[in-house]
């Protein structure tokens, strides 16, 4: 039984650490690195993440740098970027490639909790997932009188404790990148 709550203790923690990647994506009024990830540029015909091809430094909360390590890049990894859902402009000063990070308007940033609220409704329901495999699980267990009916209701109790946790703190990273997104 062990082994039915560590598995699943693992799956909602992955589930977690994946909302906490996409809260990174998500853009806020402040530069970060973690903003350009996900980037591809069509390096050589290949399309290549913008990290492996350039060192990306921020030197200020409103500026993010980008130093390409081959000169033939420059222009591919500048249209990457406009490219991107991102609705950043590159400057390119022939050294390296600046990306000024615009304050965001009070609609913006509506627009932006509200996809942060989707992305945690999204991982609420693959933490639900997990619980659901995990209670399918034990009553398999239970059929196949591996384990009695009294010991399924106090694994489904300790599924449901653990699922309330991690649910919980799914909440509390919404609240934080709101937080953080409303923050002028």
């Amino acid at each position: 039984m062990a082994s039915v709550l560590n598995d699943s203790r693992q799956r909602m923690e992955k589930t977690l650490q994946g909302l906490d990647r996409e809260f990174r994506r998500l853009r806020t009024g402040r530069a970060s690195a973690a903003l350009l990830e996900g980037i591809k540029v069509d390096y050589y015909g290949t399309l290549t993440p913008i990290e492996q091809l350039a060192s990306i430094s921020v030197p200020d909360s409103r500026t993010i740098s980008i130093q390409p390590w081959d000169r033939a890049a420059f222009k591919d990894v500048e249209k990457a970027i406009q490219r991107s859902e991102l609705g950043l402009n590159p400057i390119n000063d022939g050294k390296a490639i600046r990306v000024n990070i615009p304050p965001l308007t009070e609609e913006r940033r509506k627009e932006l909790a509200k996809v942060a609220k989707k992305f945690t409704e999204d991982t609420k329901i693959g933490i639900r997932n997990v619980r659901r495999d995990a209670n399918d699980d034990l009553k398999r267990q239970e059929k196949n009188k591996e384990i009695t009916e009294d010991e399924l209701h106090k694994f489904q109790d300790d599924v449901q404790k653990l699922t309330d946790e991690y649910i919980a703190r799914a909440d509390a990273a919404l609240s934080s990148k709101e937080k953080e997104i409303m923050e002028i």
